[in-house]
């Protein structure tokens, strides 16, 4: 009776102290308080406290969804049974709409038995909106049957994402001008996120830059010799003009305009200003 007794302090007390190391205001409970529940976002890596979580669809458009997961710790003793938290959205502090951006939140979210922390889970939807723009949430916990929410510090989570993405530095040395929707093909063709601007290097990277042009200059042609890749072409109505819808199987949503140039007698993809890719 004695060891059990003391295990379960020493359980509590663990537990109290990551929940006491993350934010200065924190109390520092004893093993018999209530049961709470906060959000920590101490990083795993430097092991200081993050105020958000920053999550982009820029290097994937064949992602439709994705599931950011967000650390929740109980202060208090674990005990022998599942019980359950809740939280929910400040639509007045976030710009994502619900349905839209993300899928709403559930009623509750499960601790397991004996166990002293969950992720929520928070389903985010890669929509064309979001390669021009940030749209973030903020996600707040309240109090339930099972925990309190004492600690106001710790009970706010912000999430921010999109599917934008930055010319990167090394850019300009290789392929010239610049443009998100020239990126996501470079991305696609090549699967390389960066090049160095090491001139040694010059070779391979404009192995990789042929690969890219040899795409744009017959993405038909790409198509047709890289199944495995999952992208497809749908004919759409532009007029008289001939063109596609370029995207891939899992994310029809998510499409790159290729309008046929009689002039150039070739097709070109459209960039997010309206001009050809080239």
């Amino acid at each position: 009776m004695y060891n059990h007794s003391i295990k379960i302090f020493l359980y509590a007390l663990a537990g109290l102290l990551v929940f006491g190391s993350s934010c200065e205001k924190a109390e520092l409970y004893t093993y018999d308080h209530s049961a709470n529940i906060y959000f920590d976002f101490t990083d795993s890596i430097t092991g200081e406290y993050v105020d958000s979580i920053t999550y982009t669809f820029a290097y994937d458009m064949t992602k439709a969804q994705d599931t950011v997961y967000i650390l929740t710790r109980l202060s208090g003793i674990r005990v022998d049974q599942t019980r359950y938290y809740t939280a929910y959205v400040d639509q007045d502090s976030s710009s994502a709409i619900a349905g839209e951006h993300y899928e709403p939140l559930q009623v509750q979210y499960p601790l397991q038995a004996n166990i002293g922390w969950a992720y929520l889970p928070l389903i985010i939807y890669n929509t064309a909106d979001l390669e021009g723009t940030t749209v973030s949430l903020i996600i707040k916990l309240k109090a339930s049957d099972d925990f309190g929410i004492e600690n106001p510090d710790l009970i706010r989570a912000k999430v921010v994402f999109s599917a934008r993405l930055e010319e990167p530095g090394w850019w300009n040395m290789w392929l010239g001008a610049y443009t998100r929707i020239k990126h996501q093909l470079f991305l696609l063709v090549t699967e390389q996120i960066e090049l160095s601007t090491v001139g040694q290097d010059a070779p391979k990277n404009l192995y990789f830059v042929n690969l890219l042009t040899m795409m744009l200059n017959n993405p038909v042609t790409w198509v047709a010799n890289n199944p495995e890749k999952g992208y497809v072409l749908d004919p759409v109505t532009e007029g008289s003009t001939a063109a596609y819808h370029f995207y891939h199987v899992d994310n029809p949503a998510r499409t790159i305009l290729l309008r046929f140039n009689a002039a150039a007698g070739r097709y070109y993809f459209i960039d997010e200003n309206g001009e050809e890719v080239r």
